[in-house]
């Protein structure tokens, strides 16, 4: 067992080696497609939203694995830069997790990508010290056992857990069960609970996981949240998107920073849209990653895109 200060946020989860490829349209099939720049990030869903974290002054501490390659020593020399505390466990001769991103003329991201499964974290790999001595647990729930076993140490010693999910991994079930901020894409409400209605969704995962807040990103719409009693709706900020990867990753980051500050709820919502949007405005993950005055800036002057939900004083949702 390994002795550890106390952070503000540890996450355990994806990284990832981003080679974004801006083209002016998405390629049809059998095309051939003429691209004049590729940049090479750093990303990945929690590693991301841990950074942005340490970037607004919290004190923060990564888990994962990564690769012996050029890719690893970047998130290595990333996260130094940043000042993230890691507990990186490194795969010998495995390359990084790779994920190449298409980014059409409007800014959306299309991503392919691969992993070696010796990256895969496993419980065996976790130290409970590493997940303890936070004040708050972000997973992203891909390697889904382990992030079930470290949200559980979690919930035992009273650290609140936030997850980032967009896909129904296997036993994801025990895992939700887990989780006290469930923040997931706009769809997966909906195919989790096979309820085409989003409202109705929300309401049930819920109810039926018991997670303090059940929330859905909806991209240029906003956020759309249940918290047991009432939905809260913020729209998204209107701004020139350049390229929407890690769109989510800033979201999540900006609801952690605001939860930890103890913002009231829609405050917490209205930061992270703000976050988000502002990274839209640059290539990259962490692209557009600003200070807090310039999301606060944002929040006081920016436009926002129209409302797509009406929420009533009853707790109902008019669209």
């Amino acid at each position: 067992m390994t002795n550890l200060s106390k952070v503000d946020l540890v996450g355990v989860g994806l990284n990832a080696a981003d080679t974004v490829i801006p083209l002016a349209k998405f390629p049809i099939r059998g095309s051939k497609v003429e691209f004049s720049t590729a940049h090479l990030f750093p990303g990945g869903q929690v590693a991301s939203t841990v950074v942005a974290c340490q970037h607004w002054g919290m004190r923060t501490r990564y888990v994962g694995k990564l690769g012996d390659d050029a890719a690893g020593v970047l998130h290595v020399k990333e996260f130094a830069r940043a000042g993230v505390e890691t507990q990186i466990l490194t795969v010998a001769e495995c390359a990084s997790r790779q994920s190449l991103i298409l980014v059409d003329g409007d800014g959306e991201r299309t991503v392919l990508w691969r992993k070696d499964e010796r990256l895969d974290m496993r419980p065996s790999d976790l130290d409970r010290e590493w997940i303890v001595n936070a004040r708050a647990l972000h997973v992203d729930g891909y390697d889904t056992a382990t992030a079930t076993v470290a949200a559980g140490w979690a919930r035992e010693a009273g650290v609140p857990v936030i997850a980032d999910l967009d896909e129904l991994y296997p036993g994801v079930d025990e895992l939700l069960e887990r989780i006290d901020y469930l923040i997931v894409s706009r769809d997966f409400p909906c195919r989790l609970m096979r309820e085409p209605d989003l409202e109705t969704a929300l309401r049930e995962m819920q109810r039926r996981y018991g997670c303090k807040l059940a929330a859905a990103t909806l991209g240029e719409d906003g956020v759309l949240a249940w918290d047991g009693r009432e939905y809260h709706y913020v729209p998204a900020y209107r701004v020139p998107v350049v390229d929407t990867t890690g769109a989510g990753d800033m979201f999540h980051a900006g609801f952690i920073y605001g939860l930890l500050q103890d913002w009231p709820l829609e405050r917490q919502l209205d930061f992270a849209c703000a976050a988000a949007a502002l990274n839209c405005m640059a290539v990259g993950a962490r692209g557009g990653m600003r200070t807090l005055g310039e999301v606060e800036e944002l929040m006081a002057t920016g436009s926002r895109y129209p409302a797509a939900y009406s929420v009533s004083s009853v707790s109902g949702v008019v669209r």
